[in-house]
């Protein structure tokens, strides 16, 4: 197993960064808020988790091993897989996804693209005491799905300029998908910070 990889950035996408690691490029899939923490040329620390396929070898990569457990254990749970177990990470830290679990909260599981309600309360009964306490008082305070929904600005900013775009691009783009935001808000979800970041570089494309 690849525990971790570290060196510097050599490049990075909307869900994958490379490292280079002794001469070798190392592709590493993260979520937005990952990504958002790293810069080309600069060095990187990354725990990862290889997922084995028939046909493929991928390289998961988390911002520390508290993500990257919580990601293999999500991952016992019947009909989640690696990108659904990056998806609920990429929505939700992994002490979110705890107070989630304990207060049976199908609202947070369900604020996960790819999740309805019927498989938010299959995974609640699944997970119940596989994923531990919560470590940190902070996500705690605020409660599951707030620290998400109010930093999404934030997460989606960081991650275009870890992209390599502008400030005004990324002002720009955030302001564009903004209303895509705010009706996720209204319909009582959390932003999906993936798919915001997807419309927002299709936006910076165009504008190109």
């Amino acid at each position: 197993m690849i525990a971790f990889v570290s060196g510097p950035v050599a490049a990075l996408a909307p869900d994958t960064a490379v490292v280079e690691v002794g001469g070798i490029g190392m592709a590493v899939q993260c979520t937005p808020g990952t990504l958002s923490g790293l810069r080309i040329g600069r060095p990187a620390r990354l725990a990862t988790s290889l997922v084995v396929r028939e046909d493929s070898l991928t390289l998961y990569g988390f911002a520390d091993d508290d993500e990257r457990q919580v990601f293999e254990l999500l991952q016992t749970a019947s009909g989640v897989g690696p990108r659904l177990a990056q998806a609920m990470l990429a929505v939700h830290t992994p002490d979110v996804l705890r107070l989630a679990v304990a207060q049976g909260d199908e609202k947070a599981l369900t604020a996960v693209p790819g999740i309805g309600k019927k498989g938010a309360q299959r995974l609640l009964l699944e997970l119940n005491g596989r994923l531990g306490e919560p470590i940190g008082s902070h996500s705690a305070a605020q409660g599951v799905g707030s620290a998400v929904t109010s930093s999404w600005r934030d997460q989606l900013h960081a991650a275009l300029i870890g992209l390599g775009y502008a400030t005004r691009e990324a002002d720009e783009a955030v302001t564009a998908v903004a209303p895509q935001a705010e009706a996720a808000v209204a319909g009582g979800a959390s932003p999906p910070v993936p798919q915001l970041l997807r419309a927002a570089l299709q936006t910076l494309n165009r504008s190109r």
